[in-house]
């Protein structure tokens, strides 16, 4: 006797008992779940999943999209790393399984989506560096195909969405170097039109507009989203005049503030002495002197948080998840560091 009649014969509940408790399904109570689910760790019993897709014509994988190389992800994307720990979280709860969809930076991320969805491997799609206008997202709504996005756009096909939020980066960052004294400010922005850069120098522009500050488009410093990126920001700053170049500069990515601070050295520039930075958080800040005063949110619950808002759209995990169709801005914590000195 194998697989799943053993179990239900060792339990002594009937085959579509197990079949349901294995499958996660709502009308199975919490301790007869558990049982089936102990019982099968001891057996070692591990269900077939290509019978299983075929029967209940579902893979039981999630793919989430991102794309890499060294332009996009520098010397390693722990981002990423944090938030798919709390996404496989919520996912082994239920038997299902995270599958990283790498979209190399060479290549059309539409065209590679498409390519994914034609392959059938996937039950749903998380899609991140969501663009000003973005054609995944009415591809996937077209074809019915559960998505979330991890990020904003002004595409909108009524997709659930989870954001930073970059307006509070750039108006918490004004207002704190505007009152020690600073009046030009450099931010950091993609060099692409992912939607985040938008949405956080229209901020930027109106947290100056408030303080009575002129717009310049030269504290606008374009880069690579990586360390690299960071350090040409701040050889570029060095190259300036006195009296042109920004005194002060918020950083909305996690480790571009490694090469900036670095590059500041560099230059003779002391962070937190010559010059003021506000960054965000990560275990590369951790390390920086002076401490960095930065933005921080938990990575690993902001997964979390995505994968119960995908589930929650899904017909067989939505009875669990009753929270609709989520559209959410994070909001991030200020921890105060040393690098934002007064002018």
């Amino acid at each position: 006797m194998k697989g799943i009649r053993r179990l239900a014969n060792e339990l002594d509940i009937s085959i579509g008992t197990v079949s349901r408790a294995l499958n996660g399904k709502p009308d199975v109570n919490e301790q007869t779940r558990q049982r089936v689910l102990d019982a099968a760790a001891a057996m070692g019993y591990v269900p077939n999943q290509a019978g299983r897709a075929l029967r209940k014509g579902s893979t039981g994988v999630v793919g989430f999209m991102m794309q890499t190389g060294s332009q996009i992800t520098g010397e390693g994307d722990v981002f990423f790393m944090s938030v798919f720990d709390g996404v496989q979280t919520v996912f082994a709860r239920h038997q299902l399984d995270l599958v990283a969809l790498l979209c190399s930076s060479e290549e059309d991320p539409d065209a590679y989506l498409q390519r994914v969805v034609a392959r059938g491997f996937a039950d749903a799609i998380i899609i991140s560096a969501t663009k000003r206008y973005d054609h995944r997202i009415e591809y996937l709504a077209v074809r019915n195909i559960p998505f979330i996005a991890l990020g904003r756009s002004l595409t909108d096909a009524g997709q659930p969405w989870l954001d930073l939020d970059f307006e509070g980066m750039a108006e918490v960052g004004v207002d704190r170097l505007v009152a020690k004294g600073h009046r030009r400010i450099g931010v950091f922005a993609p060099y692409d039109d992912t939607n985040l850069g938008f949405v956080f120098l229209e901020s930027y522009r109106n947290s100056l507009n408030r303080h009575g500050i002129p717009f310049d488009a030269d504290m606008i410093f374009r880069a690579h989203p990586n360390e690299r990126g960071g350090y040409e920001i701040a050889e570029r700053i060095a190259a300036m005049q006195d009296g042109k170049r920004p005194t002060g500069f918020v950083l909305t990515n996690e480790v571009m503030s490694v090469g900036l601070y670095r590059g500041l050295y560099d230059s003779g520039l002391r962070p937190g002495k010559d010059f003021a930075v506000i960054g965000r958080d990560s275990p590369h800040a951790h390390y920086l002197s002076p401490k960095l005063t930065c933005f921080a949110l938990s990575l690993r619950d902001l997964g979390i948080a995505l994968a119960e808002s995908l589930l929650a759209t899904m017909p067989a995990f939505a009875p669990q998840y009753p929270i609709g169709v989520v559209r959410k801005v994070l909001p991030m914590t200020l921890i105060q560091g040393d690098s934002d000195c007064a002018v």
